[in-house]
């Protein structure tokens, strides 16, 4: 079994934050899933955190050229599995138009006559996501306006391109679908003793891993 940890932030308080992550920001509050795969753990922490499996829509921001096309793989399989309607901000819409997914153009700004906030406001998406690209005139990174119309509208928001990525192919291979709940007994039940690492201990016949083994790192971090 697999366990993901993720954080908790209160920017729906916080009138006016700009809720993009930076290297000192501490969350609020953790939750930690276990499932049978990373993708089934992933989706029940973010359940967890009050994400919603997305059913109306998917606004996409995606930053510089390298994010746009490093998210490819992802926009098709919006297309082909997920089966949800498109919404792009203009630089990304002609990314998405070269791979050859359809998708209705908006604009960053609040005043533009099909604007990305409005979308968020009339209910259209339910998921958004946003990689800052540049700085505005007042020195936030671009997008500001997307990003806090999806927050004081409760809707899901990814800013970090690397999740993103994770949570589409999550949806993917979950559908979406959360699986039957289970106690922590049961993921123990059967199973030999095993120390943190999940290597045998050495009351199961095992050697003791060296505390300063390979560690991998990962996980809904933002």
């Amino acid at each position: 079994y697999v366990g993901v940890k993720a954080p908790m932030f209160s920017f729906g308080r916080l009138v006016g934050a700009d809720p993009v992550l930076g290297v000192e920001m501490m969350s609020t509050g953790e939750v930690g899933c276990i499932g049978e795969g990373v993708y089934e753990a992933l989706l029940l922490c973010l359940l967890s955190t009050g994400f919603r499996v997305p059913r109306r829509g998917v606004l996409l921001s995606l930053g510089p050229k390298v994010e746009k096309f490093s998210f490819a793989d992802e926009a098709i399989i919006i297309r082909d599995h997920l089966h949800l309607p498109v919404f792009a901000t203009a630089g990304t819409a002609e990314m998405l138009a070269d791979i050859g997914v359809p998708c209705q153009t908006v604009g960053k700004s609040e005043n533009d006559p099909e604007s990305a906030v409005r979308v968020i406001e009339q209910g259209l998406v339910d998921l958004v996501i946003n990689i800052p690209r540049t700085y505005d005139a007042q020195g936030r990174p671009d997008g500001y306006a997307i990003r806090r119309a999806a927050i004081d509208g409760g809707v899901p928001l990814i800013t970090d391109p690397q999740l993103a990525r994770t949570v589409i192919e999550m949806l993917h291979r979950t559908a979406g679908r959360p699986p039957e709940l289970r106690a922590m007994t049961d993921y123990a039940a059967g199973s030999k003793a095993r120390g943190p690492s999940g290597m045998p201990t050495a009351a199961d016949g095992g050697e003791r891993p060296s505390p300063y083994g390979t560690v991998a790192s990962g996980g809904a971090s933002r």
